[in-house]
């Protein structure tokens, strides 16, 4: 692991995304060595929460505090309809590119660290896919070579986008086991989720955000009807006030 896991701080924060509020007023840490699903209605600014703790957009108002982490300590799987495999660039190239990181950009990825992708490919099943392009995959084949990525970069906190959208039941079961995995080597692990019954199955902490956040804590205290009615209310009226902006 690049560096040992660390508690992330997050006080005050608001974040807004094409000038409206997305997340107002959360505070709550992401304890070193959780695994934290982040829930809550679309719009509820849980993309916008993954790519501020990631360091990629500052707060409008309160701050974060990842305890000395740095970017590289960090990796952020994006959803993957928001990548573009139109570029000629293979399965193993992918998965090598994680190392850049860690690298800086003035070191080439030499052998070591392609071999070290091949053997993160074989670790996902797609072994055999290595010198295939990404625009060839399927989506679930595809979010395979992601984790992949993931495995080489060796960040201590794991950021995840929806990374079971579009993927079938089996490739969801064997991925969760992966992350289980990851977070038993003592990584920090959030991941945006819409499936409850996972959360519930394989997440010992969620966050419900709606904008505003309304639970924070062991997941079976966050799931309650009562918690998920006030999320639902909420970004109604968030929906409503961004209408009338």
């Amino acid at each position: 692991m690049s560096a040992p896991a660390r508690p992330i701080h997050l006080e005050g924060l608001t974040l807004r995304h094409g000038g409206q509020p997305a997340v107002l007023g959360l505070t709550g840490c992401l304890a070193p060595g959780s695994l934290t699903a982040i829930i809550g209605p679309n719009g509820a600014g849980k993309t916008t929460l993954l790519r501020a703790i990631a360091g990629l957009q500052p707060p409008a108002e309160g701050r974060i505090d990842r305890g000395g982490l740095t970017p590289r300590d960090i990796a952020l799987l994006p959803q993957a309809s928001a990548l573009d495999r139109r570029f000629p660039i293979t399965c193993l190239d992918v998965v090598a590119l994680g190392h850049a990181a860690r690298l800086g950009a003035f070191r080439a990825i030499g052998g070591p660290e392609i071999s070290a992708a091949a053997a993160a490919l074989a670790a996902v099943g797609m072994a055999d896919a290595a010198a295939r392009p990404i625009g060839s995959l399927s989506a679930g084949q595809f979010q395979r070579v992601l984790f992949a990525r993931m495995m080489v970069q060796d960040a201590a906190v794991l950021l995840l986008d929806e990374p079971f959208s579009a993927v079938d039941t089996r490739t969801t079961g064997e991925l969760v086991r992966l992350l289980q995995r990851f977070n038993a080597e003592g990584r920090t692990v959030a991941s945006v989720l819409h499936d409850l019954d996972l959360v519930r199955a394989a997440f010992p902490q969620t966050l419900l955000l709606a904008c505003e956040p309304i639970a924070w804590g062991p997941t079976a205290e966050v799931l309650t009807e009562a918690n998920r009615q006030r999320a639902r209310l909420a970004a109604e009226a968030w929906d409503e006030r961004r209408a009338a902006a």
